[in-house]
């Protein structure tokens, strides 16, 4: 029982480990994009 425990507080860890890269790749992307469109509307994009 205390083996099913600890494997499943290692999947946990695991998990949030993921969730926690992904949202910062997230956050990332979101923050480029932004610059992006910034720089574009400086730039005068042409319609």
């Amino acid at each position: 029982m205390n083996d099913d425990k600890t494997r499943e507080d290692l999947i946990r860890r695991r998990q949030m480990g993921r969730a926690k890269v992904m949202a910062l790749l997230l956050g990332a992307f979101v923050i480029l994009v932004f610059a992006i469109s910034i720089a574009k509307i400086q730039a005068g994009m042409p319609h």
